[in-house]
């Protein structure tokens, strides 16, 4: 219990403050070591990831609130999208995909092209990018929110880490993505654990969140996303597209290689 609170604590505190600057909440690499070190069943992976995000959320968006970078209406469109689709996923998951071979081949999918976007941007030249192209229509953004929202939900990561590259992809700074992003996270994490706490009454299988590590990682989670926050100014973006991109991508293929064992 001790060793797996405070490495909890420690995977939350490393994992947030690296990825908090460009708008992911870290669950999307928090979910190996959950698996892999802490041994965490599936489908409780999940709702325990989703309950991270609950509980650091705060951090982050704190600091950015601070400092204003949460003004305007991207935030609340992306959770209006979002928060439908988490709880469809949800079911999902716990009905529909319960085998942990199917959802290692389905986290392999889902990190394998998040991360060589993340790369591939990162790796090209300013002039070669394309010039903005605005914000993407209401309708358009709340579908693609929608989309997102359902396999934030299957997967436990909230929606916001996916949300994020694709606008910035469209030209919207990452300044502005990250805070709307993490919004959209924690508001679609809260609604998905609630899913997930009330499913894990209909079903069998271990579908309730680890309480006691998610916690963990939540609250170092939380200090780290604050850090991450306050530290944005300060760190080249590149830098950090680069490292978020071989991270995704390194976890991929991993799941990729042990589905194919």
């Amino acid at each position: 219990m001790d060793w797996t609170v405070w490495g909890g604590l420690a995977a939350g505190l490393v994992i947030a403050t690296v990825t908090a600057p460009v708008g992911v909440s870290g669950a999307v690499f928090l979910l190996p070591v959950q698996l892999s070190v802490f041994g965490v069943p599936n489908p409780a992976v999940t709702p325990t990831n989703l309950l991270y995000n609950v509980v650091a959320g705060p951090g982050a968006l704190w600091r950015y609130r601070h400092d204003g970078a949460l003004r305007g209406d991207l935030a609340r469109r992306l959770v209006l999208g979002t928060l439908p689709g988490v709880v469809l996923g949800a079911t999902v998951r716990v009905f529909a995909l319960p085998g942990p071979g199917v959802f290692r081949l389905l986290a392999a999918a889902l990190l394998l092209p998040l991360g060589l976007w993340l790369f591939l941007r990162a790796l090209a030249p300013a002039r070669r990018r394309p010039s903005p192209a605005g914000e993407l229509a209401p309708r358009t953004l709340t579908g693609l929110a929608l989309a997102v929202g359902v396999v934030g939900g299957i997967y436990g990561i909230g929606g916001g880490s996916l949300l994020g590259p694709v606008l910035v992809g469209r030209g919207l700074p990452v300044a502005r993505v990250a805070p709307a992003a993490l919004a959209a996270t924690f508001a679609t994490s809260l609604v998905g654990a609630t899913a997930y706490a009330l499913l894990s009454l209909m079903s069998s299988g271990e579908v309730a969140p680890d309480w006691w590590l998610g916690l963990a990682c939540g609250t170092g989670g939380l200090i780290g996303g604050y850090l991450g926050a306050r530290l944005q100014p300060r760190l080249p973006d590149r830098a950090l597209r680069l490292l978020l991109g071989t991270l995704a991508t390194a976890v991929g293929m991993l799941y990729a290689a042990q589905t194919l064992r």
